[in-house]
């Protein structure tokens, strides 16, 4: 970032936006930084370009704001304290990485007003769940065997450092498990960032099996929380979804499938055909969806696609 890189324009706030229509999000970051030559084969996933290609992160975020996305999120959905540690790095290093997440989505905000990006712009710091950090596929199950007060002492302090370096929001996203949910609604208390929660599902229920009306209920109480939904899940789910959302919080609804495809944890592969459309959305935002974008394997072209069907509707 340079002196004369032109400041990024003063947007509203996102909950602001929200209330006055549907923002759009970006897609998957790790097909981005693929689709670009870049090995992501190991625990720390997109995490790992952090330390080793910054560079590289900022250039998928701006090519998602040039698609027509409004929201950037970060990189920092497998970056933990205890991943980090795995491989070497120490707290501080891992805090300042887990800043910089933010600052690389500030950078390709500024760069992309540069380059004559019109659309209001905000920056979503990921924080993705426990079985992330694990890396063996128990973030698409749950149930780790740990009680609410043991994920809430997991997540508070990567959530203070994300929250000190000024996201517009914090995103809890791909949360398999209702108690999960409730240990991060814990600790986004007081903060002074808002929040939004995103499950992962499978048809109706959490991967670990709970009801999705069960699950969204104690977001409606949340007043961190400006938006609850879905991620990381098949785009036939999406539907039913949205509506328990919107009835059962009152709140804006957050939705960003994956492409339809599967990721096969054990090969570290994915598996299947894309059942993405982006005429879908329509149906989302008429149920109440208010951020939508794309989750893995969704790129830049479909983002595109979703802006442009937003638009014309």
């Amino acid at each position: 970032m340079t002196s004369d890189t032109p400041a990024p324009r003063a947007e509203s706030t996102l909950a602001t936006a929200l209330a006055a229509g549907t923002v759009v999000l970006d897609g998957g970051m790790s097909n981005q930084l693929e689709s670009a030559g870049h090995d992501l084969s190991d625990e720390l996933w997109s995490a790992r370009l952090l330390a080793e290609h910054p560079e590289a992160i900022t250039e998928a975020h701006l090519a998602y704001f040039a698609a027509g996305a409004n929201v950037a999120i970060t990189s920092s959905y497998q970056a933990t304290f205890e991943g980090f540690a795995k491989r070497g790095i120490a707290h501080e290093e891992a805090a300042r990485l887990l800043t910089l997440s933010v600052e690389l989505a500030r950078d390709a905000a500024r760069r992309a007003r540069a380059r004559g990006v019109a659309h209001p712009l905000w920056v979503a710091a990921s924080v993705g769940p426990y079985g992330a950090m694990l890396a063996d596929g128990s973030e698409y199950r749950g149930r780790y065997g740990l009680s609410v007060a043991d994920l809430e002492r997991f997540h508070r302090p990567r959530l203070e450092v994300l929250a000190a370096a000024a996201p517009d929001v914090l995103a809890l996203e791909t949360v398999p498990d209702a108690d999960e949910a409730e240990a991060l609604l814990r600790a986004v208390r007081g903060l002074g960032v808002p929040a939004w929660l995103s499950y992962s599902i499978d048809g109706d229920r959490t991967r670990a099996g709970q009801p999705l009306e069960e699950a969204f209920a104690p977001a409606a109480e949340a007043d961190e929380v400006i938006a609850v939904g879905v991620n990381c899940c098949v785009p036939g789910d999406v539907d039913a979804a949205v509506a328990t959302a919107a009835r059962v919080t009152g709140k804006p609804v957050v939705v960003y499938p994956n492409s339809g495809e599967a990721w096969d944890a054990t090969a570290r592969a994915w598996v299947g055909r894309s059942t993405f459309a982006p005429e879908q959305v329509l149906a989302w935002q008429q149920a109440g969806a208010r951020l939508i974008g794309g989750c893995c394997r969704v790129g830049p072209e479909a983002v595109a696609s979703i802006a442009r069907t937003l638009t014309s509707a």
